[in-house]
Parts: structure tokens; sequence; C-alpha cells
């Protein structure tokens, strides 16, 4: 069976662009050939086939699969080094000011340190939950990630970071320590009290997307509980954000939700602390120079100042990095 691997660097995508490269790329998916084979496929000389051969080789795409000798002649035998590829690009804008993009999972915060960085950097937010934040981190896609992933022994975020970075440098380090907790619209009309209301019937559940670190710590929690989750009403309707959640609520499309205090706040509803979680950013360390405005403004007083207007936001251990 034949792999399919992903294509993340940029100069490898801009190669590929070129569709003489590309549909030499896609015979050597299907078999191995030589510059002859591949001439007469695509009505050229062996020469020219011989340009892009190289440049594909160049850019580990290709191999050379076997030598064949035919009297005093040599062959090569090139073949594509996967069955398949998945080519990623982000399309960014036009800008002179350094871009950065953030992947993870959403976090108030980052909204407000976009704002005040947004004279020397564009900080782009891609919300995906904290899984496939460092999966995106993992693949390039990103230059930074925020997460709150909780393992089954009790800590934050290193367990995962070392499992999908055993190769890489990495550093982590605390943004905020954050509650969550039950969001419910003002006056709480349902009177809802722990985790386990959100199954009673007639009760309209709001739900964050899978692999963000929400879900996973709801999903630990119904396990313990033993409640299976097809009898909560809304737990596959899912949004990406605390604030999409929130805003469900305060429209009446929802009762509750899993969310930020701070969320829960903005939008004037009532909310039950259930628990206090670490926020961290994760990045690698040769990042550092790139995300240089970033990682000092999170150590000001400023930043500090800024967060303590966020209901629920705990700034005792931020800007400190966590070893791994």
């Amino acid at each position: 069976m034949k792999n399919i691997h992903p294509i993340h660097s940029f100069d490898r995508i801009k190669l590929l662009a070129d569709s003489r490269r590309m549909e030499i790329l896609r015979l050597l998916m299907e078999s191995p050939a030589t510059l002859t084979h591949l001439a007469r496929a695509l009505k050229q000389s062996p020469a020219w086939v011989r340009h892009h051969i190289l440049a594909l080789q160049s850019a580990d795409l290709i191999e050379v699969s076997e030598l064949r000798r035919t009297g005093k002649v040599t062959e090569k035998f090139y073949r594509a080094k996967a069955g398949a590829f998945i080519l990623q690009e982000i399309i960014l804008p036009k800008s002179r000011k350094p871009i950065i993009i953030f992947s993870g999972s959403h976090d108030l915060a980052i909204e407000g340190i976009a704002d005040h960085l947004a004279k020397h950097i564009t900080l782009l937010n891609m919300p995906v939950g904290s899984l496939d934040g460092l999966v995106n981190l993992r693949q390039g896609l990103c230059q930074i990630s925020g997460s709150h992933l909780l393992d089954e022994n009790g800590e934050y975020n290193t367990p995962f970071v070392k499992h999908l970075f055993p190769d890489r440098e990495m550093e982590i380090i605390t943004l905020a320590n954050r509650t969550q907790g039950l969001m419910l619209a003002g006056g709480n009309p349902k009177s809802l009290k722990k985790i386990s209301d959100i199954a009673r019937e007639k009760i309209k559940f709001v739900n964050r997307n899978a692999g963000s670190g929400t879900r996973l710590w709801l999903d630990a929690e119904l396990r313990k509980l033993k409640i299976p989750a097809e009898k909560i009403n809304g737990y596959d309707t899912t949004v990406k954000t605390h604030s999409e959640a929130a805003e469900l609520i305060a429209q009446g499309e929802a009762d509750v939700s899993i969310g930020l205090q701070a969320a829960a706040n903005q939008r004037g509803l009532d909310f039950i602390p259930l628990f206090e979680e670490r926020y961290d950013l994760v990045l690698s360390s040769d990042q550092e120079e790139n995300l240089f405005p970033l990682l000092d403004y999170i150590q000001t007083l400023d930043f500090r100042n800024s967060l303590n207007t966020l209901t629920g936001y705990n700034t005792k251990h931020s800007g400190e990095q966590i070893a791994l």
C-alpha cells in the first residue's frame, strides 16, 4: 500500500505550481519511468524532462528506484516518494508587517493581544481547538498555538507536546489560568446547577468542536458520571469558540454550554464555575525571533493589567515557561 504524504514547505508547493512538474510527478506516482518513457508520454525531449526531474529530485519528491543496464547504456528509473501528496497552503495578506498565524484553542486574551500588537505585527487567528492547533503547528500551518489539554494524570499540555514533537525543541509559556463552567441564560430559568443537569429532558445544550480542550474535558466528565452522549440534547451541535456558544445562549437558541467565565460575562449570562485550567502558548524554539513582539508583550505589566479586565482570568503564572 502506498502512503500519502503532506507537503507543507512553501518552496515545494511553489515548485509544484508548475503544471509540467506536477504532471511528471503524477506519472511517477503511478509507476517508475525513465527520462525516455516520460519524454514519450509528455511528447517532449529527454533534455526538457531532465530539467524538471532535477528540480523534483532536489525537492525530495522523487528518487531513483532502479538502475537498469542494457548493453553499454544504463537507464535510471525514477519514482515518486509517495503514492499521493496533500498540498497545504494558506493565502496570506500582502503586508509590510510580519504575519503571525495563531492556531489552537479559542481565547479572549489572544484577541486583545492581536489588537495591541496591530501596529507591529499582523496576528491572524485560526481557532480549531487545542489538539488540532498542535497538529497545525506540527504541520507548519501556524507559528504558535494555544492549548489547555489535560491528560489522565492531571498534567496540562506537556505530555501532548512531547508526543507530537519528539524531534523538535519546543517551548511552552503560560498565558493565564482561566475559569470554565456552565454558561446559562440570565437568571438561570432552567435551574441548572451541575454537569449532570445538561442531560435533563428538554435542556438544549451547545457543545464545542471535537479536539477542543473543553470538549475533551466534558467527555471525560461524562464518562465519570456514566452519562451517554446521546442522552444530551444538542451534544452534536458544535461551535468553535466560547463566544459563539455564549451568543447562542444569549439569543435563546440554547440553554447551556461549557465555556469561559469571561465569555459568559461579556454576554450577560449566568455562570456556575466548574474548574480552573492552565492555558499555554506552544511554539518551536526556532520561531522565537519571529514571535519576539508577542513573547515580549506577555511579560509586561500592561499585559497582566489587560488580562485582569477579563472575568475569571488569573495572571499569577502568566509569562512563566513550563519545563519540558
